[in-house]
């Protein structure tokens, strides 16, 4: 009789142990699902449909960008406000003591838009500009702590652990890119986090790439206001719309004599 009141507890107590672990499972389960939580004040998880990568980044592709300037619409800011909100730039603050000069010269953006004007003609040329994601990038070979590196992909990037806000990166690059932090941040994405004292500048929306996501935020942005002036995609794939539009229309680099061979391309300039 004990020995049968025993395994019954036993069981009992097996069946609720399977019980729980199940609901555990469950639970993890949903949560992994789900598209966002919050796990504290201003910390947002942010998460995909597509799968996080699951391999290493090799240089069997190399990511980068297409700018038709015949499309680009003057007074559109589409693509930099997107940027914005994608990478937590928008949750910049201005203190109360700093003046407007010194904020607009101060705040991080990753992407600018530049007007070309044509002296002969009078033509004016909207000309986004972000870091151009360069084969050779001068501002890897100038940060003396490895900070600024480029991927196999070729995404050039800044790893804010290593950077120490020399800003040796930002005079060695051309395109004037990079923004440096200046004040302390708040309201932090996980996808996107930033640093004070560290340098930043445009990835190619890096976290999109390694959740296997296809598109970039300008892009989208752009394309959602009809203008679809921006296309992204693998430079080495022949088959890819960026490979088959740089084949039906001229394009050229900014700064062509740098020899930098850059991973994002300007039409109409």
């Amino acid at each position: 009789m004990n020995d049968k009141h025993t395994r019954s507890e036993a069981e009992s107590g097996a069946l609720k142990a399977s019980a729980i672990d199940g609901g555990r499972r469950g639970f993890i389960g949903v949560a992994a699902g789900v598209t966002a939580a919050m796990v504290a004040p201003g910390v947002i998880l942010h998460a995909v449909a597509a799968a996080p990568r699951s391999q290493p980044v090799t240089s069997d592709v190399r990511w980068g960008l297409l700018i038709d300037t015949t499309k680009c619409v003057d007074g559109c800011s589409a693509c930099v406000e997107a940027c914005g909100r994608e990478n937590g730039l928008d949750l910049q603050v201005k203190s109360e003591d700093e003046s407007e000069a010194r904020w607009d010269h101060q705040k991080s953006v990753w992407i600018r838009k530049v007007k070309l004007q044509d002296n002969q003609t009078g033509r004016v040329t909207n000309l986004p500009m972000m870091c151009q994601h360069c084969e050779h990038p001068p501002c890897v070979d100038v940060c003396p702590t490895g900070a600024s590196f480029k991927r196999a992909d070729g995404i050039v990037m800044v790893d804010r652990h290593l950077c120490i806000g020399c800003r040796y990166c930002m005079m060695a690059c051309p395109y004037k890119a990079r923004s440096f932090i200046h004040q302390g941040t708040s309201g932090q994405l996980t996808r996107a986090p930033r640093g004070k004292g560290c340098v930043e500048s445009c990835n190619l929306c890096v976290h999109r790439r390694d959740n296997g996501e296809e598109s970039t935020a300008c892009v989208d942005a752009c394309v959602a206001e009809g203008h679809e002036a921006i296309v992204f995609g693998d430079l080495k794939d022949p088959a890819s719309p960026i490979s088959r539009k740089l084949n039906e229309i001229p394009s050229r680099q900014i700064r062509e004599d740098l020899v930098l061979n850059t991973g994002v391309r300007y039409s109409g300039v």
